[in-house]
């Protein structure tokens, strides 16, 4: 199954970082935050990535075309003719597609344009700014269980992002950027049925409105309560977080070996 990562938006919210480089190739212990949402699916056993790039998308994709070579030793014999040898190779089971999604394209419409690479079958989504505990084969499981078209990983924050109203398996209503505190929130790592295409109309589609409102309104929207560990990145002080778990040696995300 295919892992969708959503990495084009400007990241305004951390402008001190983004304003050089787009917020998933953000560092967390010296690698990009999409690395780490990267190794994490990998443990799970999905090796197949497509991200959608925007905003300084070039970034992310000499990041992969570089990516054998900085994660090896490296002799260079310039005395026989700039001779290149590769020691104690380091490489990743990964197949990466980076596409193009456009600098200006919201969230439904990132996903509408790599509905080529998807094909007729369910993949994985996610946003590339994101960690968390979550058990992917769990939200799988109980995904393919109640025949959603999506099924999304609803987290408890607090009161900075909209909410979701909950019954039973099923989200009956999805509110964006509400301020109640406490309620269930969108904390990204879906699983969609390509039936979710057809709910996106064009590049102006934000996919957490129109798209998942009607899904919630038609029951078709399900959800898995994840009650442990979530962050994502969207300030200074979200990055310091992430950073003193990587560094105490602790970081929930942190599964692979």
């Amino acid at each position: 199954m295919k892992v969708v990562i959503l990495a084009g938006g400007y990241g305004t919210r951390i402008s001190e970082e983004s304003h050089l480089r787009p917020k998933p190739m953000i560092e967390i212990g010296g690698s990009p935050i999409l690395w780490h949402i990267m190794k994490y699916y990998s443990h799970f056993g999905f090796k197949e990535f497509i991200i959608c790039c925007g905003y300084k998308g070039y970034m992310i994709k000499e990041y992969f075309a570089d990516y054998y070579l900085h994660r090896s030793d490296v002799t260079f014999d310039f005395a026989d003719g700039g001779k290149m040898i590769v020691h104690a190779n380091v490489s990743e089971p990964w197949k990466v597609t980076l596409v193009d999604t456009g600098a200006d394209v919201q969230t439904g419409g990132r996903i509408k344009r790599i509905q080529p690479y998807v094909g007729n079958e369910p993949f994985l989504l996610t946003y590339g700014d994101g960690v968390s505990d979550v058990d992917l084969n769990a939200l799988l499981r109980q995904h393919e269980s109640t025949g959603s078209t999506v099924t999304l990983t609803a987290i408890q924050p607090g009161g900075r992002f909209g909410v979701l109203d909950i019954e039973g398996n099923t989200v009956t209503a999805f509110k964006e950027k509400a301020i109640e505190d406490g309620g269930w929130i969108n904390g990204g790592f879906m699983v969609a049925q390509p039936a979710l295409f057809g709910y996106i109309d064009n590049d102006k589609t934000v996919l957490e409105r129109t798209p998942l409102e009607r899904l919630s309104a038609e029951k078709k929207l399900g959800v898995y309560k994840h009650y442990g560990y979530w962050q994502c990145m969207d300030t200074q002080r979200d990055k310091g977080a992430l950073e003193h778990y990587w560094s105490s040696g602790n970081a929930p995300w942190k599964v692979w070996d």
